[in-house]
């Protein structure tokens, strides 16, 4: 039976769609002012350099042109047979990609109970959660996995603590802020029998955003799996290293079958995420 969400979360959950929304605007603005410096900078360089860059950017596609070719020269079943040989890659991937986000979400509800002003009473422990959270989402995953990966070795376990690390800080804040929005006329209820802190957030606080930290985290879910096979790409492992062997070694049939693979698996990643956020905000007949 689908867990319906109090009105309240679920104008939280509308209100987050339109603040991403907006966000979505600022990138695609951000990127027409990037874009336009860069072709400044592009035309100060056709100046000063001996090739320019006209003669370049006519070469762009052949890389992706000599891959395709080198995988329709295979036939269709051989290729095929390339797809299935990196299934185990994407498997490590999703792997990783799954136990950080679990890892980060666990770590993100703890901070997130102590960083929100409604169940917290002390303000030094909500402001020094929050300056906490604010140092873990600050820094992109590759930054903290390429220290890890100097310090640690190339293992897929750098790359597992630098995206848990990001993900406790990007949730915890989206959880405080659900937190901080719940009904809390339980929470003085419970308070009035003399119930303890942690009973009033088992009881007060966790049946009301239980649902919406799932969705946020199903949510997470998706962008970590980018996430897992990017820090691949730099050496922790997966489908990531897989693909960047590949290109170095120009395998055009291995190459796109690790393409397709990725594309076809986030598309399935999307529609599963989708299906599972309806459910629990209870918007599926």
């Amino acid at each position: 039976m689908a867990a319906i969400l109090p009105d309240h979360l679920i104008q939280l959950e509308s209100e987050v769609r339109r603040q991403q929304r907006r966000k979505g605007l600022y990138t695609v603005i951000g990127i027409a002012i990037a874009a336009t410096i860069a072709f400044v900078g592009i035309d100060m360089a056709n100046r000063s350099n001996a090739t320019p860059f006209s003669q370049g950017i006519s070469k762009i596609f052949d890389f992706p042109i000599d891959m395709i070719r080198l995988s329709t020269e295979l036939g269709f079943a051989r290729w095929m047979a390339r797809v299935w040989e990196f299934v185990p890659d994407l498997l490590v991937t999703l792997n990783m990609a799954l136990l950080s986000t679990f890892l980060g979400a666990v770590f993100a509800v703890i901070l997130a109970c102590f960083a929100s002003r409604n169940i917290m009473p002390s303000a030094t422990v909500v402001m020094i959660t929050r300056r906490m959270m604010d140092l873990f989402r600050s820094f992109p995953e590759i930054v903290i996995a390429l220290i890890l990966l100097y310090l640690m070795g190339k293992s897929l376990l750098p790359a597992v603590i630098a995206i848990t690390i990001h993900t406790a800080g990007a949730l915890g804040k989206l959880f405080s802020e659900a937190i901080e929005n719940i009904d809390n006329k339980p929470l003085e209820g419970l308070a009035s029998t003399g119930g303890s802190w942690v009973s009033r957030v088992r009881f007060g606080v966790f049946p009301q955003v239980l649902p919406l930290f799932f969705s946020y985290s199903i949510l997470r879910l998706e962008n970590k799996v980018r996430a897992s096979t990017i820090l691949g790409f730099f050496g922790a492992g997966g489908i990531g290293q897989a693909l960047s062997t590949m290109i170095q070694w120009r395998d055009g049939g291995r190459v796109t079958a690790i393409f397709v693979l990725l594309l076809v698996t986030i598309v399935a990643l999307d529609y599963l995420s989708d299906w599972i956020r309806s459910n629990l905000a209870g918007q599926r007949k």
